[in-house]
């Protein structure tokens, strides 16, 4: 493994970079300023609000590429690089179909803010975990009808695959929908995915795939791993990527990420 042209670092958030307690590492940060040394450009890729990726990445948020809201947006410190909304009546209209899914807990992530109905507290307390900008407002469709939305995110506390997938499948022809973990669904615009976001990042670094390393553990990292010739899957991945990733690394929890990085400065 030739790790001498890459120039390009790409890693998500939940259970990539981040342990199972939600932290960043010190050895990360330490190796950041090696990368930068080596003009090794770094991107944080996540499902993530961007204010609760930057909260995480503090010390170094003006120099990183950001892709939040699994590609629905896209920036550069304050500069928005790409935004993808999805169709506002389809927003309308899963809205109702989603509220019937027993268990389900509807998020719209709009720019700078996300919007929740429930009242459940176990479910506001993790969600803030995620979204650090957000307001509890008694009816969604409301927001929807004036608020240009990224992305809904739905979780469940059993299981999103199980759960609110099956529901939604019907509309998969119309919207991306995406299990981007286990408590969680995502259904964005099909242009927003994290892959199509990594494109335009490499284009205006003029980077292509064989400089581009990409870490990253559920679905919604598919077709980021499309994007780089070093795509790693974690140890603790879902099977599927790590049927497509090139190369698997450590868990999230034995520093897999930061073990790759050493090898490469």
């Amino acid at each position: 493994m030739n790790l001498e042209k890459i120039k390009l670092v790409v890693s998500d958030m939940d259970g990539t970079l981040l342990n199972s307690k939600n932290q960043i590492s010190d050895r990360f940060f330490t190796l950041f300023k090696k990368l930068q040394d080596k003009n090794i450009t770094f991107c944080a890729a996540s499902g993530r609000q961007h204010n609760s990726i930057i909260d995480k990445l503090a010390p170094i948020k003006n120099d990183i590429f950001v892709i939040a809201e699994n590609g629905g947006i896209a920036k550069k410190g304050d500069e928005t690089l790409l935004a993808n909304f999805l169709n506002p009546k389809k927003v309308l209209e899963l809205i109702p179909v989603l509220r019937k899914i027993k268990g389900a807990n509807i998020v719209l992530c709009c720019n700078n803010n996300a919007y929740i109905e429930s009242k459940d507290p176990e479910f506001t307390t993790l969600f803030q975990e995620y979204y650090t900008s957000f307001k509890q407002v008694e009816n969604l469709l409301e927001i929807a009808e004036k608020t240009p939305v990224f992305k809904i995110a739905i979780y469940h506390f059993k299981s999103s695959e199980e759960y609110i997938y099956p529901v939604v499948a019907k509309f998969s022809k119309e919207i991306l929908i995406k299990i981007s973990g286990t408590n969680w669904l995502d259904i964005s615009t099909e242009k927003a995915n994290k892959g199509n976001a990594l494109k335009e990042i490499q284009k205006i670094l003029n980077i292509g795939k064989t400089e581009t390393m990409v870490f990253g553990d559920y679905h919604n990292d598919i077709e980021m791993m499309q994007e780089a010739d070093f795509s790693f899957a974690m140890e603790n991945a879902h099977k599927d990527i790590k049927k497509i990733a090139k190369y698997t690394t450590k868990s999230n929890n034995e520093f897999g990420v930061e073990s790759i990085l050493e090898k490469l400065v």
